[in-house]
């Protein structure tokens, strides 16, 4: 019997992580699937496909169709409908599966936060009073801000917002994480910034600007993450892997 297929649907440093230590196993041939929302995604350790499977019912299709032995999701927080998808295809063949959620931000001392389920509701809590606002949020929903033009906005995202917002005072910085506190603290004052909006993805690679929003004394907009799928959950890639020696055997 040949190596074991394992699906990682990824896109984040911890997916990487966990495909090279998978690569490392004689036993194991990970494949690693990026949704392609990034124009110039970074060279990963292992083979690589791009793209979407057609809904559930393609990835259960083509985790059927390739053997797939275990199913590891270690996407974005917010990427719901991959994770949703990922959750019934599991079930519906009957395939091993683990999801990878890095622990959430929790409010310290100090912090001005205001939170909100959704990106839309983000908008609305800006208020009508003029402000600079750090957008934070990636390229996918930035057009959601163009109901709120009489803001001026600078907004960080690995690829150029497309189609360009139509918005009369927005700067976009192309910049690709981490990025640490000092840094952060530099560009919110370099920029005169008045309020951050940022998605609460958790980890240590884009925190640096919460904890400068922080020092700052600057008030923060937190969208609050989706509801987990129905999937096992593991916070730490330690926990997946071992699953992966439970699944597949030890190496």
């Amino acid at each position: 019997m040949g190596p074991h297929p394992v699906l990682i649907l990824g896109g984040t440093t911890e997916s990487r992580a966990i495909a090279e230590a998978l690569a490392a196993r004689a036993d194991c041939a990970p494949l690693l699937s990026l949704a392609g929302r990034t124009q110039s995604p970074r060279p990963q350790p292992t083979p690589t496909r791009i793209g979407g499977f057609g809904g559930a019912e393609g990835l259960a299709r083509f985790l059927a169709e390739n053997r797939i032995r275990l199913l590891i999701v270690a996407t974005h927080p917010f990427a719901a409908r991959i994770s949703a998808h990922a959750a019934t295809a599991a079930a519906e063949i009957g395939l091993p599966a683990i999801q990878l959620t890095r622990p959430a931000w929790q409010a310290q001392p100090g912090d001005r936060w205001q939170e909100v389920d959704m990106v839309v509701q983000a908008v609305e809590a800006l208020g009508s009073a003029r402000k600079r606002v750090f957008l934070a949020i990636g390229r996918q929903e930035a057009a959601a801000f163009e109901a709120a033009p009489q803001h001026a906005y600078l907004i960080r995202s690995v690829d150029p917002v497309d189609p360009p917002l139509t918005l009369p005072r927005v700067e976009t910085l192309l910049a690709t994480g981490p990025f640490d506190e000092a840094e952060e603290e530099a560009l919110l004052r370099v920029h005169g910034i008045d309020v951050v909006v940022a998605k609460n993805s958790g980890g240590a690679a884009t925190y640096g600007k919460i904890a400068a929003a922080r020092r700052l004394g600057l008030p923060v907009i937190l969208v609050r993450r989706p509801p987990l799928p129905a999937l096992r959950q593991a916070s730490s890639i330690a926990e997946v892997l071992a699953f992966a020696d439970h699944v597949l055997g030890p190496a």
